[in-house]
């Protein structure tokens, strides 16, 4: 029997999500760990469309950093880039893996959104200033490997006095046992504690599976180390594991 292949509109659950919202105002999300774990979300996808008054303290904080042309990698319902289009008056290249994610962009403004993966950026030198990853973000770059890479390769394609605005969640700072568990299985695979394999999963829709990358301030400031960049800042949240870390270029 042939194997069936799921089409891109049938794994793109979060698009699905984003659309659903954006067209009605419902919808909910539920990120699916390899493991069977189950996290339905308490603030998606009202959050990705949130006002800025509406952002947690962290980002109010964070985006006074922003400069210049500005690269918005997965940029989901364009919350962070039409704002800076918007209220700031600045250049911004939006960039999603999802077309239905990327199609809410462009209806609600933003002037240019890509459907283009992250893996597979390519830029030419200097081409932004600030490259934005807010929405815990930085989990995009999946690994130590895949991030060091990552980083080097966007050193490339800013500017010399460029800024990179990194959100995460410190995947210690929890009492959870079944992420504790999880953290303990991957160590023993040598994986970071909080290299987490999820996929997003709403109504019938089903994501792929990909690895996202949970750090400590520290491990973000240790992966930065040898790619161009250095972590100059940790803007914290008042409560809780969030927090947003500012690197700048290192010419050390």
């Amino acid at each position: 029997m042939p194997r069936l292949v799921k089409s891109s509109e049938d794994t793109d659950a979060y698009g699905h999500e984003l659309w659903d919202y954006f067209e009605k105002g419902e919808g909910f999300e539920i990120i699916e760990r390899k493991d069977g774990y189950l996290d339905p979300s308490e603030v998606a996808p009202k959050l990705y469309f949130a006002p800025f008054e509406d952002w947690p303290v962290v980002e109010k904080k964070a985006i006074r950093y922003v400069r210049g042309r500005v690269l918005d990698v997965g940029c989901g319902a364009g919350r962070v880039g039409i704002y800076l289009q918007e209220k700031r008056n600045l250049e911004v290249t939006g960039i999603d893996i999802s077309p239905l994610a990327v199609k809410v962009c462009k209806l609600r403004g933003l002037k240019k959104a890509m459907l283009l993966s992250f893996e597979r950026i390519d830029f030419g030198r200097g081409s932004f200033d600030t490259v934005m990853m807010f929405g815990n973000n930085f989990g995009l770059f999946g690994s130590r490997v895949k991030a060091k890479r990552m980083l080097r390769r966007l050193s490339r394609m800013t500017s010399d006095e460029a800024v990179m605005i990194c959100e995460s969640l410190d995947p210690y700072k929890t009492d959870n046992p079944h992420h504790i568990r999880y953290q303990q299985q991957n160590r023993r695979r040598g994986r970071m504690s909080g290299q987490v394999r999820i996929r997003a999963r709403y109504l019938r829709y089903i994501g792929r599976w990909f690895d996202y990358l949970l750090v400590s301030a520290r491990e973000m400031g240790d992966i930065a180390v040898g790619t161009g960049w250095r972590l100059s800042r940790v803007i914290r949240s008042p409560e809780g594991p969030l927090y947003v870390g500012i690197l700048n270029k290192d010419w050390g």
